[in-house]
């Protein structure tokens, strides 16, 4: 008998008003003086403004250093900022990476040792300083999920904390915070969560709750991302698409992702090319080399997507998600090869190396992959 557990932050905010919770929810969690977690761009365009119009009275700090695909050393700088503040908890305002910080300090503020004892599954011993995320791109599902990632410059590898101690307390989605959010970001993540919806469903690890919440994203994502991609004041289609990256977190969160993540890793690790750009890139190609293990669910995800699938047999209705999921990433203006990025193709040896030996998201894809499979893929999308 099959046993899954289901796990997500303490609370769900959703709605176009959902900012305005959040003094509530300090008082309730008790937090007097908190640290925000966010980025100079933010802070720039005014979003982090309208988080800092819901503390009242209360003391604050700003940490606004947080950089695309956050490195290890951000995480120690925002640590050391939160204690010589006098912190008593953390608001996470930005995309993936800020809210990944955040927990990052969730981790380490209690810990006596380096961080880099804490990377790894279950290593974090107990319970850190409350968090608040409050996303500000519809893509990463980091509010709801237990997992942080960082880069290690040194050894040009993306290294993860999971533990059950980094599921935020609140997740505040709401898509007023998600307007300055800029064209190709809104693509690049609105894509990765569309990734984490797929992967999910095709996990071995997929439960009826996660299959449910991870077509539901699909369909919402498909719909709603090319609407936000060429309109991005679009209120409703910015609503939807937060309401999806959440939907999808949650998904993979329990159910986990696969193959496309694990190729994605060194591109990031070694070009610094973006964690959403990567997956993005990488989903057609890996998606046409899992179909051969789970035909009927990519019957599903060409459903889901708007594929009439009715008269096709499984195999055909693959090969359609398979070209939907091009289609869409196409239309959102996503590149289509390796090359676009300066990527060597003598690098893709090293690569395949690399990302077959990534266990933790390995185990999950419906297909077992070889590093000779994975150059395969590589080469497919150069």
């Amino acid at each position: 008998m099959n046993i899954s557990a289901f796990k997500i932050a303490n609370k769900l905010i959703t709605g176009p008003g959902a900012i305005e919770q959040l003094c509530a929810e300090l008082t309730r969690l008790e937090v007097n003086n908190p640290l925000i977690v966010t980025d100079v761009i933010l802070v720039n365009s005014g979003t982090v403004d309208l988080a800092l119009a819901q503390l009242g009275d209360r003391r604050y700090g700003i940490f606004d250093q947080v950089k695309p695909e956050p490195e290890v050393a951000i995480v120690e700088d925002c640590t050391r900022a939160y204690r010589e503040g006098g912190h008593d908890g953390l608001i996470a305002v930005g995309g993936g990476s800020a809210i990944d910080i955040a927990k990052g300090v969730v981790a380490f503020a209690g810990h006596a040792g380096p961080l880099s004892e804490l990377f790894g599954v279950d290593l974090v011993k107990r319970k850190g300083p409350a968090l608040i995320a409050i996303p500000t791109t519809a893509g990463t599902g980091s509010e709801v999920t237990n997992v942080a990632i960082f880069s290690d410059k040194q050894a040009q590898l993306k290294k993860g904390i999971v533990s059950d101690y980094l599921l935020p307390d609140v997740a505040l989605v709401s898509p007023a915070m998600t307007l300055t959010c800029p064209r190709s970001v809104t693509a690049a993540s609105g894509v990765d969560a569309l990734v984490h919806a797929v992967e999910s469903y095709i996990s071995v690890n997929a439960s009826p709750i996660t299959d449910a919440i991870a077509l539901g994203a699909i369909r919402l994502i498909t719909k709603a991302l090319p609407k936000a991609y060429a309109n991005p004041t679009n209120l409703q289609a910015r609503e939807d698409m937060a309401t999806a990256s959440l939907m999808a977190g949650m998904a993979f969160g329990n159910a986990g992702v696969g193959a496309v993540h694990a190729l994605a890793y060194p591109l990031g690790g070694r070009f610094n090319i973006a964690h959403g750009v990567s997956n993005a890139l990488l989903l057609p190609y890996v998606m046409a080399w899992n179909k051969t293990a789970c035909v009927e669910r990519f019957r599903d995800i060409a459903e889901a997507m708007g594929v009439r699938v009715a008269n096709l047999s499984d195999k055909d209705a693959a090969d359609q998600a398979v070209r939907a999921m091009a289609d869409l990433c196409a239309a959102v203006d996503i590149p289509s090869g390796l090359r676009s990025f300066n990527v060597p193709e003598d690098a893709i040896p090293a690569m395949a190396d690399e990302a077959s030996k990534i266990d933790r998201l390995m185990r999950n894809n419906p297909r077992k992959l070889t590093a000779a499979d994975i150059e395969k893929i590589y080469r497919a999308a150069y």
